[in-house]
């Protein structure tokens, strides 16, 4: 998602947003009304496995910080999100936005998706990441993306849309031990205050 017009190979817009909201895509008069809100060194991606030369060049130029599945499986899924939040968020101190594309989750627990890559994250490194953005308490705003209903068959359908809720509801604070809501509200904070609570950690 980080190519520009100029490095795309499928010129595919939608492999471009970031790029936008970096500053870096160059002059495109379609889309100059998008804010250039994204620095460099407050985003990082986790579970790469398949960039093309383009993105690649556009990561090392700009010194973005991104782990791939190799780093995954050397440091294990905990510590390479440790890694991830003391370089984009050092003092925890900083909202955190989770964009999660369902394409980094391996095809055998998200097949729906328009570009399946074998090799990708597994169902519990998947909820981890969710869960530890959660358990932050800065987490606010995700979006779970890439889960396209009108690719595969009906069981491989439900079995993505389903993942992308679960991952929605790990975001939102579901755990293993914990409801939906309970551990990102405030002590006192009822489940109708979320919005509120959203609203001020986003001023």
């Amino acid at each position: 998602d980080i190519n520009t017009p100029k490095t795309t190979t499928s010129g595919n817009i939608h492999g471009c947003p970031v790029s936008f909201l970096l500053g870096i895509a160059g002059k495109v008069p379609e889309f100059e009304w998008v804010p250039h809100c994204l620095r460099p060194d407050r985003i990082v991606y986790i579970g790469l496995r398949d960039v093309d030369e383009g993105e690649k060049r556009i990561l090392r130029e700009n010194g973005i910080k991104a782990f791939s599945m190799s780093h995954v499986d050397r440091y294990g899924i905990g510590q390479v999100v440790e890694m991830a939040l003391d370089h984009v968020n050092p003092k925890r101190d900083r909202p955190i936005h989770l964009s999660f594309d369902v394409d980094a989750l391996d095809p055998s627990v998200a097949p729906s998706t328009g570009t399946p890559v074998r090799g990708g994250l597994t169902f519990r490194e998947g909820h981890y990441i969710c869960e530890a953005m959660s358990e932050t308490g800065l987490l606010v705003g995700v979006d779970i993306m890439e889960v396209n209903p009108a690719l595969e068959d009906e069981v491989s359908v439900y079995q993505t849309v389903t993942i992308g809720c679960s991952l929605a509801r790990c975001s939102l604070g579901e755990g293993m031990l914990a409801g939906a809501t309970e551990k990102i509200l405030p002590v006192g904070v009822s489940k109708l205050d979320l919005v509120t609570v959203l609203c001020e950690r986003l001023n």
